[in-house]
């Protein structure tokens, strides 16, 4: 809900604060004081196109503030949150400030929350929190969406349900029926890449290549392009550390093995001399293994290193091969030829494929069309409820010609809400066709229209505010009582705030707010332009400002005990239909 919104240098209001509460607010004041700029301030605030000519007459810009109170599961909320906006937290709900700034210019600037926002937002959020229905805008359920989701709404649990169920049932369908299109109308393309997969996978099956391979043969390469130098290496060291059978050259071994025994002899004689014959054992042993390594290793080189090389190098060609049509690696080859080959397999089995998704399509097609045939029954008979209602509800706002239609008819084809196409009609009087809301009928009376609609969806569709302005055009007398109690019903479930001239309707009200023209005289001659103040009346002034209406005197006894007796009537009417 909406608890104070502050307009400045907006028309003739220099500067007002309006503290609004739960329930019925009425603004009213006599004609030019600047009621309507507060329907005007609240049309700022929703997103409304700002028009220069609002802003106050000598003022550089007009400012338009709204401090709401929103629950903490607000859809608004969450959205004006995910934009930046700085919201307090309190217990349940939390406050939201929207702020729109015009200057004289033309310029425009909108605020959430204390972030600067694109007006954009504004008119988003406003259709979560306020439905403004005036002599020129009616904001609510203009468009097709819109009316279909109060109508579902209006049909209760039962059509909640059938509408989940036939939108589960849609989205299986759906998601067989692309699926299907994709496989029939790429057939050829899926025959492509099939043939195209079943060529590299019998490439890559003739290699046969190993996870590692091309490193492994890499460095075997290496190793037999060098194998003579390998050779000549090897044999120099081994000849170093034990030397040939027959030479009498020193080594290695040899030289190790007289110092082990001289230390021997004399190892008792001085321990440190034992450590030191102990190390050079340990020296021994490992030459004499170095030594047996390089014999084994001289034995592994006297093979046929040629046309191993060239083995070698056959076998690289072939991987290189695979490595430049399909990875860089042959692990990552061999990666591809797996994921390759699963696909080839779904490719090759498309035609069972497609015979099993047809089958599939043709069980959900049946269950969507049953489904579908359900939920338009059940769309019918709460479009009569729903017509029946609003229309006795318009006989009652002194419009007893007039007839509203819920229209429910097929569509082309089914989509994700229905087989159904949702018109709201109005038939403004006897014999006339009906038209969709907004077109055939007059500011007032649309108004009226909507009033009734409100009240007949404020238990199922409502949002937090509405606001009327002169939604009591044209009427007067027992019709302006009946607006007035309809009114003060819609208020039993949202807060609704309402510009008026009729004090059959301000008298139903729960608070009441008055537009004064400013009296100062100055002000008015001496500056060339009138200003207005806003002001919350209390009881006795409530009976005043009715007095007024009635009579146009406030301080006469006759209007006042007549305003009294309104007051009274209104609130034995209200407590009635509380209760």
């Amino acid at each position: 809900m909406i608890e104070e919104i502050r307009i400045s240098d907006l028309g003739v209001i220099t500067r007002a604060t309006l503290e609004l509460d739960p329930g019925f607010t009425v603004v009213t004041g006599e004609t030019g004081a600047g009621k309507t700029m507060v329907v005007t301030a609240l049309g700022l605030l929703l997103g409304n196109r700002a028009d220069a000519g609002a802003v106050r007459h000598g003022a550089k810009q007009a400012v338009a503030e709204a401090i709401l109170r929103l629950p903490s599961d607000s859809p608004a909320l969450a959205r004006a949150e995910d934009s930046g906006a700085l919201v307090e937290e309190h217990a349940g709900d939390a406050e939201l400030i929207l702020a729109r700034i015009l200057s004289a210019e033309g310029r425009s600037k909108a605020a959430v929350g204390g972030t600067a926002a694109p007006v954009g937002l504004l008119s988003e959020l406003g259709s979560h929190l306020v439905a403004v229905h005036g002599q020129s805008d009616q904001l609510r359920l203009r468009s097709a969406v819109a009316q279909r989701e109060s109508l579902d709404k209006f049909g209760g649990p039962e059509l909640a349900a059938a509408r989940s169920a036939y939108q589960e049932t849609f989205d299986g369908w759906k998601a067989v029926s692309v699926e299907l299109e994709e496989i029939t109308s790429a057939s050829r393309e899926r025959a492509r890449e099939a043939e195209s997969l079943q060529l590299a996978l019998e490439e890559i099956d003739a290699v046969e290549p190993l996870p590692g391979e091309d490193e492994e043969l890499k460095a075997e390469a290496q190793k037999l392009g060098n194998v003579e130098g390998l050779r000549s290496a090897a044999v120099t060291a081994h000849a170093a550390l034990s030397g040939d059978e027959f030479s009498e050259d020193p080594n290695a071994v040899g030289l190790v093995e007289v110092a082990r025994r001289s230390l021997e002899l004399v190892a008792d004689d001085d321990p440190e001399l034992q450590t030191l014959g102990n190390r050079v054992n340990e020296i021994g042993i490992l030459v004499a293994d170095v030594s047996m390594e390089l014999g084994s290793y001289l034995g592994t080189l006297d093979g046929d290193g040629p046309g191993r090389l060239a083995e070698v190098e056959e076998r690289r060609s072939a991987l290189n091969q695979l490595i430049r049509k399909y990875a860089p690696t042959i692990d990552e080859v061999i990666s591809w030829s797996e994921t390759a080959r699963r696909r080839h397999m779904d490719l090759q089995d498309d035609t069972g494929r497609v015979e099993s998704l047809q089958a599939q399509l043709d069980g959900l097609q049946g269950r969507l069309t049953e489904q579908a045939a359900a939920l338009s029954a059940l769309r019918r008979d709460a479009a009569q409820r729903l017509s029946e209602r609003v229309s006795s509800e318009l006989m009652a706002l002194a419009m007893p010609d007039a007839r509203f239609v819920v229209e429910v008819t097929d569509a082309e084809e089914p989509v994700r809400h229905g087989a159904d196409q949702i018109s709201m009609l109005l038939q403004p009087h006897a014999g006339s066709a009906p038209r969709p809301l907004g077109k055939g009928a007059s500011g007032g009376e649309l108004s009226r229209v909507m009033l009734a609609i409100e009240v007949v969806l404020a238990e199922t569709d409502p949002v937090p505010t509405f606001v009327f302005d002169e939604v009591d055009s044209g009427v007067g007398g027992k019709a302006a009582v009946e607006i007035g109690k309809r009114l003060a019903m819609l208020a039993r479930h949202v807060q609704v705030i309402v510009v008026t001239h009729l004090p059959q309707v301000a008298a139903y009200a729960q608070r009441h707010i008055r537009v004064i023209k400013n009296s100062d005289a100055q002000a008015q001659e001496g500056a060339g332009f009138t200003a207005s103040d806003v002001v919350r009346l209390e009881e006795g002034d409530r009976v005043r400002e009715l007095a007024r209406m009635l009579a146009g005197a406030e301080d006469s006894d006759t209007a006042q005990a007549h305003a009294e007796e309104l007051l009274e009537s209104a609130r034995q009417a209200v407590s009635s239909f509380v209760t």
